[in-house]
């Protein structure tokens, strides 16, 4: 028996790679691309570690090219999705009974095989799949989807170390059960580094999982499920079933088995299960631990102290890199009229230099939105705002999807601050900007405030400490992850914790140990050591 008491040193995160010209990882990485995009993959489910073929498929393309077909992958029905639920059922006693640091070390060894053998692969994956620049699909995965997995182990034993106090005779300690049953991961298409969290976060902890995955990112998820099985991931722990949403989850949610649902994605989505699961809720063995992430609408808030270059930098990447579809992405700005003329010069100036297109051209910054589906939604603000009497398209406004689903970075300027693209979330390459008095900051503040439902991130630019300090106090809850002078994008694992709340999610701290106790379900356990053997008390003596 392995007796030893072991605790994981804190990792550094993962190192960015450049993919500069003439670098060693550029040539490497072109290589993993022409490699992929002249395959093409089928893709099965996988249960209880076996592949399963149902015979009812559908496409994965490039969406900067949705001619070319990476992929064909199955579809799972209501039996494949109970054949998963049962094959997590049999893995989860083993599994949650295998001592913490062996899990541990399979999280280490898929990190390695990711850091390492598969880097570039990886990386390609993310790319063609999902339409992603080097950069972004560097950041993240391999870079931040190995961070998830280095700091689960870290965090993991400080969760399992934290342990009650005793008093003389007696021994107290707490045990970290796993949830009695399986979580159901549903994840989405802009990270991959959550695909494989949603799922490995819950199994550090000794969960098993029913996996989701989205189908626009089926192309890397399902590389990252071979990879698992590759690093030792024992059968049934982890169950990758593509397919329609409804017909998964409807399942899920009427299984007595739910003991937890993991979730990032939109906040309709999110309603409309935890719906389900609250219909449901006597059905349970134990009422489901839910965590999600959904929507944002997040801001760039300017003070007049700030500088204008700062500000309009921060718009043009926090708004526009991987085309405005990350949660965090900025998409509406506040702008004192003292600094608008500047900002807008220094925007539009960036944005005549940033090209659009195939990701496979590293000089392209921008590439397509996700399908088509995404293509349509955003283009249909964008005319909105060519219509509306408040609204002026200051830059971009046109998208082309003849070869891929390709949107321009676009500035609409609004006179109105609630404007339907200042309230709503897009998902895509779109901001728009509310130019306000200098001397209207606070009440613009609260106004930005009390505009959108969500609270996920958001950033204020100032140089002036009074006036960052009033921002802070009154957006206090406007932001899950408030940035001071940055954009409000690009949270590093172990650095800024992430998560929203309002109707941004559960704000339970992607990457940390908030997120994995969460997958526990702690038994405190008493020992007298020297057992009392007369009942009574002092209090009962005669005086």
């Amino acid at each position: 028996m392995d007796n030893a008491i072991f605790r994981f040193p804190k990792p550094e995160n993962e190192p960015v790679k450049s993919y500069a010209p003439g670098s060693s990882e550029k040539k490497a990485l072109k290589s993993a691309l022409a490699q992929l995009a002249s395959e093409k993959w089928e893709i099965p489910l996988i249960i209880g570690g076996k592949e399963v073929y149902t015979g009812n498929t559908g496409n994965v393309v490039m969406p900067h090219d949705h001619h070319h077909v990476l992929a064909t992958y199955h579809k799972a029905g209501e039996k494949e999705v109970q054949m998963a639920i049962d094959a997590a059922m049999k893995a989860h006693k083993e599994w949650s009974d295998l001592p913490w640091v062996e899990r541990a070390s399979l999280m280490l060894r898929v990190a390695e095989l990711l850091a390492t053998k598969y880097r570039y692969i990886l990386n390609a994956s993310v790319m063609l799949g999902q339409s992603k620049n080097p950069f972004q699909a560097e950041i993240d995965a391999p870079c931040e989807l190995i961070d998830f997995l280095r700091f689960s182990t870290f965090y993991a034993s400080q969760v399992y170390a934290d342990q009650p106090y005793s008093e003389k005779g007696i021994l107290n300690r707490m045990e970290y059960r796993a949830l009695e049953g399986f979580v159901f991961s549903l994840t989405p298409f802009n990270f991959t580094s959550i695909a494989s969290n949603l799922n490995m976060a819950p199994a550090m902890m000794g969960n098993v999982a029913v996996w989701k995955p989205s189908t626009t990112a089926l192309y890397s998820n399902y590389f990252l499920m071979k990879v698992f099985k590759e690093a030792g991931l024992p059968d049934g722990v982890v169950n990758f079933i593509p397919g329609q949403g409804s017909v998964i989850g409807k399942v899920i949610t009427a299984s007595p088995d739910l003991a937890g649902f993991h979730f990032t994605g939109s906040t309709t989505t999110f309603n409309t299960l935890w719906r389900q699961i609250g219909e449901n809720l006597g059905h349970y063995k134990s009422y489901p631990k839910i965590v999600g992430e959904t929507g944002g609408k997040n801001y760039i808030f300017a003070h007049p102290s700030a500088s204008a270059l700062d500000v309009a930098t921060a718009i043009v990447r926090g708004a526009f890199e991987y085309q405005g579809q990350k949660c965090s992405a900025g998409s509406r700005a506040y702008i004192p009229a003292s600094l608008w003329k500047d900002v807008k010069e220094y925007v539009g100036d960036m944005l005549k230099e940033i090209k659009m297109g195939d990701v496979r051209d590293f000089t392209n910054f921008i590439n397509a939105v996700i399908d088509e589906a995404s293509f349509d939604n955003i283009m249909s603000y964008i005319e909105y705002a060519k219509q509306s009497p408040d609204a002026e398209i200051l830059f971009g406004g046109h998208g082309d999807k003849s070869v891929g689903y390709f949107v321009e970075p676009t500035v609409i300027q609004t006179t109105n601050p609630m404007f339907k693209s200042m309230v709503e979330e897009i998902f895509g390459p779109v901001i728009t900007v509310y130019v306000y008095e200098d001397k209207d900051y606070e009440e613009t503040l609260q106004l930005c405030d009390r505009t959108s439902p969500y609270g996920l991130t958001g950033s204020i630019f100032a140089y002036d400490r009074y006036a960052i300090d009033k921002a802070f106090n009154i957006l206090r809850y406007s932001a899950g992850n408030f940035y001071i002078n940055d954009k409000p994008t690009g949270a590093v694992i172990a650095q800024q914790p992430f998560g929203g709340s309002r109707a941004s999610g559960t704000n339970d701290k992607a990457g940390g140990p908030l997120n994995l106790i969460r997958w526990t379900n702690p038994r405190c356990i008493k020992e007298t050591l020297v057992p009392p053997t007369s009942y009574g008390y002092p209090f009962l003596g005669e005086e």
